[in-house]
């Protein structure tokens, strides 16, 4: 016979961006139905319409460990505990945190409370949503604290970003005490990016302080930004058209935008002439060796050698 569950919940709630008409229906269920709300002071100041008779901790900066271990322990006792966060509670929020407070303390899926991660819009997609359709291609997020993660994890991560041509969101790119490494990730970015890369800086997103700026990539340092900024910085393709910020997701590869046709010697439903298919015949017809396409490709030597031992079958499934 199965145990019943304890009666204790947690919700890890995430807002979104702040103003009530962009958060979840569920996120407001989770707000209302718990008897106990804990949260940095900013975040549960954007819910205080929805606040009623419950128990409200409030707390400051740097105090996230305290309000998890809390979390936890008024949940191990029974009590139906909204910890919550702005954004997206799994995106730089409480959630990753307060997993690993409880599994430290023992509990498992299975034979504890219930616990609920609760999405919303992270500023990531806030704040592209402020300046038109940035991220329709492949992107990444970044984090520029170093207050948990050495600077040579972060600066791998940001050059990586940068080589690969991806549309990277940069969180936390500034506070009162860490001025410097936003014009480091801006000198990695120019090892690899054209100085007149279009970049968007998105301050509060969506609250009653939001402001929003287009410049370009060589400027961004000079730019007045904060810890409320997000940081979008384009990719080669990114365009700025009639003061909005757009990365073509690739259609004109295919497609005559105007006439809805496909171009010369493309399919509709295919890969493109230029997919895996194509680029296997072509790297297997070759005449150089492995270090030389592996340098003409940006690969590693030992992915290309792969490739060409491999069977079909093995690459295509």
């Amino acid at each position: 016979m199965t145990e019943p569950k304890p009666p204790g919940k947690l919700f890890l709630v995430g807002l979104g961006p702040g103003g009530g008409e962009h958060m979840t229906g569920r996120a407001r269920e989770a707000i209302t139905a718990a008897d106990t709300l804990i949260g940095h002071a900013t975040y549960l100041r954007l819910v205080a319409d929805l606040v009623g008779d419950q128990q409200v901790v409030k707390s400051g900066m740097t105090e996230e460990v305290e309000r998890a271990r809390l979390a936890v322990e008024l949940a191990q006792a029974g009590r139906t505990v909204a910890l919550i966060s702005s954004g997206d509670s799994g995106v730089y929020g409480m959630a990753g945190l307060t997993f690993e407070v409880l599994f430290q303390s023992g509990w498992t899926p299975e034979t504890g409370f219930a616990v609920e991660v609760v999405p919303g819009a992270t500023a990531l997609t806030s704040c592209a949503a402020l300046v038109g359709a940035p991220l329709s291609h492949d992107f990444c997020a970044i984090s520029l604290s170093d207050l948990l993660t050495p600077w040579p994890v972060i600066a791998r991560r940001l050059n990586a970003a940068a080589a690969a041509d991806f549309v990277c969101a940069l969180y936390n790119p500034k506070s009162g005490r860490r001025t410097r490494q936003l014009q480091e990730a801006q000198r990695l970015f120019l090892c690899h990016r054209r100085p007149e890369t279009p970049v968007a800086l998105v301050h509060a997103a969506f609250r009653a302080r939001q402001r929003v700026e287009l410049t370009t990539l060589a400027a961004l340092a000079g730019c007045e930004i904060g810890m409320l900024t997000t940081v979008l910085i384009g990719n080669s393709q990114t365009q700025v058209r009639h003061g909005l910020l757009i990365t073509p997701r690739g259609y004109t590869n295919k497609y005559d935008l105007a006439g809805g046709t496909t171009v010369a010697g493309e399919r509709a439903g295919t890969s493109l002439s230029s997919g895996l298919d194509a680029w296997l015949a072509a790297i297997r017809a070759s005449t150089e060796g492995v270090e030389q396409l592996a340098a003409r490709y940006q690969l590693p030597a030992r992915y290309i050698a792969e490739l060409l031992d491999a069977p079909d079958a093995d690459v295509r499934h």
